[in-house]
């Protein structure tokens, strides 16, 4: 097997106001909480956005595990929709001390370039600088972060740092280098 250098890149907002907003892209676009949780809907969210990107950390998880971590307190899934149609997803994790991460961030290959990312991503990081208000017991969020890696796709860091988020850590590991494993087999995009 072979091994591939991965770099990968912290960033953080310290305050709400660091926050710089995309406009919201043209036509029906909606981001909404899904407040239920529902393993088998996360599972697909994952798998389709991350399929061509080497998303594999969770593949192997089970439905126990799904369901154990999506009912933490403060887990939050927050979907855009294109005209009634899931186009990506952002996932919120809170940490100690205010600090809430945002775990993933994406958008399904169809929906990529359309101005959708920048505005869940506003969005997103918008909820996760509130997520308190939603959670009582939760502390009020003092620190956004994230990470993304030199797998992901090759808009990921500028529409972070276009957003507000400012790099604080770099690191390069040597990974065995996967198969990019696709939501399924044969899976290709489709003009939408």
């Amino acid at each position: 097997m072979t091994n591939i250098a991965v770099t990968t890149w912290s960033l953080e907002q310290t305050a709400p106001t660091d926050l710089l907003p995309a406009t919201a892209p043209e036509g029906d676009v909606r981001i909404v909480r899904a407040e239920v949780p529902s393993p088998e809907f996360s599972r697909f969210l994952y798998a389709s956005v991350g399929g061509d990107i080497r998303w594999t950390d969770r593949l192997g998880w089970t439905y126990a595990r799904w369901r154990e971590y999506l009912e933490r307190p403060g887990v939050e899934t927050w979907v855009a929709y294109d005209r009634g149609t899931p186009a990506g997803y952002v996932e919120l994790e809170p940490q100690d001390d205010g600090v809430v991460e945002i775990v993933y961030f994406g958008l399904i290959q169809n929906f990529r370039g359309r101005r959708i990312g920048g505005h869940l991503l506003s969005y997103g990081t918008a909820r996760a600088w509130d997520l308190a208000d939603r959670w009582p017991g939760l502390a009020t969020t003092k620190r956004v972060w994230l990470h993304t890696c030199s797998k992901d796709g090759e808009h990921a860091m500028d529409n972070y740092q276009r957003r507000g988020f400012r790099l604080f850590d770099t690191k390069v590991e040597e990974e065995p280098e996967v198969p990019t494993p696709g939501p399924w087999p044969g899976a290709h995009p489709a003009r939408l």
